[in-house]
């Protein structure tokens, strides 16, 4: 059995656990932040489960990358992989992924290539601006001369963030909040482009038919 096929069982078996893990992880944290008053064991229960959902991500990182034989290699050819391990908060996305295999499984027909790309925009725009509304507010609530008071404020933000609209009336003031910001704008600005190519070309198609399917001699818009 060669190393292509290894992997591709090994993903195929850990496919629904690590989105077990995940969403463990996301709701965890939910809690963590949200519920910060929350009374024992709460608390470090959350952080429990945090932990160990992040095993069980660390595990299954250091499995593909002793099946794929890259060695050193493999850091740099799963980058996204990697950050991920490091930022756990972004494994949610994997729902984004998993998404498609739900739908083949249930013998359901695939979506078009443009509403393939909206759909996903759209779950990962949502699931990453909770989580980065999480994060932020985690930082600022504390923080001398924050902006960003309550959660309301950070999910408010957040929103502007992703729409790379900027309102300025609420801000990030810490080193780690404005390095969230950072990384949601980019991720925002990538996802609007994806969205508006995506629109674009599907736009363009059907004006395509349009035009091919209009009588010899008739003219466009006729």
């Amino acid at each position: 059995m060669d190393d292509d096929t290894r992997t591709t069982r090994w993903e195929r078996r850990t496919e629904l656990p690590l989105v077990v893990a995940s969403a463990l992880f996301f709701v965890s944290y939910a809690i963590r932040v949200l519920g910060h008053a929350l009374p024992e064991p709460w608390p470090s229960a959350c952080v429990a489960a945090m932990l160990a959902a992040w095993a069980v991500f660390a595990v299954d990182y250091a499995v593909r990358w002793r099946l794929s034989g890259q060695g050193p290699r493999f850091v740099r050819t799963h980058w996204l992989d990697t950050v991920v391990l490091m930022l756990p908060l972004l494994r949610p996305l994997r729902v984004v992924k998993v998404y498609e295999t739900v739908q083949r499984r249930r013998g359901r027909p695939r979506l078009a290539l443009h509403a393939r790309v909206i759909t996903y925009a759209g779950l990962a725009v949502s699931l990453l601006g909770f989580a980065g509304a999480l994060a932020v507010y985690q930082q600022e609530r504390t923080a001398p001369d924050a902006t960003i008071h309550t959660f309301g404020d950070a999910v408010w933000w957040t929103c502007a963030t992703l729409a790379t609209v900027g309102y300025g009336d609420v801000a990030p003031v810490t080193p780690v909040g404005r390095l969230i910001a950072v990384g949601l704008m980019a991720c925002g600005l990538a996802l609007l482009g994806a969205v508006t190519g995506s629109f674009s070309s599907w736009l363009l198609q059907v004006f395509s038919r349009e035009d091919d399917n209009r009588p010899p001699g008739k003219p466009p818009g006729a």
